[in-house]
């Protein structure tokens, strides 16, 4: 079983495929979209977005995506870019059948750490140790999405 852990945003979008095979779980791959930044329009950036995601997900395949569920922000106008993100993202999967969970930030806490109120730093070094890396994945945004695939594979019992 192959899971897709995304954490969505409009500059940098982490993703992680993470496998089960024989009740174990490896990472396949993680990386991050980063996008061209404020200079090109957000149309433009959109584009860029779903065409690397299309690329991931017809080089991998996955069974799954787990995706990182919107919260309300400060700040109107990124909620509605990060919106506008995740909807690019959900369509790349539909288009391939690919079934999507959503978790919030309290939930993929719970499921990595067994505490919703883990903090940032906790959460990476539970996703190092969790999946034998050498060293926590950066952008912080890689971390987020391998545990939001994480959450997923525990809550859906595929681990």
């Amino acid at each position: 079983m192959i899971t897709i852990g995304i954490d969505p945003g409009i500059a940098t979008i982490g993703y992680g495929v993470l496998e089960e095979k024989n009740r174990k779980i490896s990472p396949l791959c993680y990386s991050a979209i980063i996008t061209s930044g404020k200079e090109k329009g957000i149309s433009e950036r959109l584009e860029e977005i779903y065409v690397a995601i299309c690329q991931v997900l017809d080089l991998y395949h996955p069974d799954c995506m787990a995706l990182e569920k919107l919260f309300f922000a400060r700040n109107v106008t990124s909620a509605l870019n990060v919106a506008e993100v995740r909807g690019v993202i959900m369509l790349a999967a539909r288009q391939r059948r690919i079934p999507v969970a959503e978790y919030t930030p309290n939930q993929v806490k719970q499921a990595v750490t067994g505490s919703g109120k883990a903090d940032k730093r906790q959460m990476q070094e539970m996703i190092r140790r969790l999946l034998s890396l050498e060293e926590i994945p950066r952008p912080d945004d890689v971390a987020d999405a391998l545990s939001v695939a994480l959450c997923h594979m525990h809550t859906a019992g595929i681990s």
